[in-house]
């Protein structure tokens, strides 16, 4: 028995390296792996405002799995830097999480009790961060700046409750009330702050079906961007003109990356496999694309591995 179990783990592992071997040539585009040394999934990439390095999510255990912790990579030297490890869950959110005015990153972590949103310099450590909501009734996930560093958007939830999403803001002087500018008869998620100040980009579902909306920063005009059911993990492009959003509902069997622009519905496919690709950040200068990618669907596998993509 001993000896057939010992015999199925080194098959079970050698597939899933398996999995990747020759992955970039089966790829229909110039998409790359970058090659960080780190073993668990690495998620959620955002870029540094200078385009120099990456902001990303490590799940210990496996594709959203487990705590988590974060990592800044630079790609030139192909160093890698701890953020935050503890043990909490820390999880940034692709898109306006790194400020260029403030320097600094803003991330949810589930410590103590219940997940609330925090703040880190740049040039931190771990164990600099700062906790900037605290409330004993909601919980608050997948944070990001306003363009000038003075607010944070994230979503907030009761506690314990995976839908009634309500988009709220948050003066980061704490000088401001919680601003809530949906309601809990809606369940919206993910808010991106568009780099030019004016929107707020988020999804919202009804029923099984997610689709892109946006809104003023005061809560107005409301507008519906797809219209496909399957659009998640979207970021504005640099002038607010387009957004960067993951999708399976675009004529492709799993989700690739695309982009769609807020005003004429054009949409262009990004990414081409026949593969999971999800979670896309754009550089400032609009050249690249950084996104987190699987040789199938992710869920319950050891995770994703972060692909880089020249426009």
């Amino acid at each position: 028995m001993k000896i057939t179990i010992f015999i199925s783990i080194i098959i079970i592992s050698f597939s899933s390296c398996n999995k990747w071997k020759g992955y970039e040539d089966k790829r229909k585009d110039d998409a790359e792996i970058l090659n960080i040394d780190l073993k668990g999934s690495l998620q959620n990439p955002s870029f540094s405002p200078d385009g120099t390095s990456i902001l990303f999510t490590r799940f210990k255990k496996g594709y959203n799995k487990g705590k988590a912790d974060l990592f800044i990579y630079t790609f030139a030297t192909k160093k890698l830097r701890e953020l935050v490890i503890d043990n909490g869950t820390n999880v940034n959110l692709p898109g306006s999480t790194w400020n260029s005015v403030t320097n600094q990153i803003t991330f949810s972590s589930e410590r103590d009790t219940h997940d609330e949103i925090f703040i880190i310099n740049t040039n931190g450590t771990n164990g600099d961060e700062i906790q900037l909501t605290s409330r004993v009734d909601r919980q608050s996930f997948e944070p990001s700046f306003s363009p000038n560093g003075d607010w944070v958007v994230f979503e907030s939830h009761p506690i314990d409750v995976e839908k009634e999403g309500v988009i709220t803001k948050y003066k980061v002087d704490e000088s401001s009330d919680y601003i809530e500018l949906s309601n809990s008869s809606e369940n919206l998620k993910q808010p991106n702050w568009s780099p030019v100040g004016d929107k707020i980009l988020y999804q919202k579902q009804i029923g099984s079906l997610w689709n892109l909306w946006i809104m003023d920063i005061d809560g107005e005009n409301k507008t519906q961007i797809t219209t496909n059911g399957e659009s998640t993990d979207a970021v504005f492009t640099t002038d607010g003109e387009w957004i960067i959003y993951s999708s399976g509902g675009e004529g492709v069997d799993v989700a690739n990356i695309f982009k769609i622009n807020i005003t004429t519905k054009e949409k262009v496919q990004l990414t081409h496999a026949s593969t999971y690709d999800g979670a896309p950040s754009v550089s400032t200068n609009g050249t690249k694309i950084c996104f987190e990618s699987y040789p199938g669907e992710p869920d319950k596998t050891k995770g994703t591995k972060l692909l880089i993509l020249d426009l």
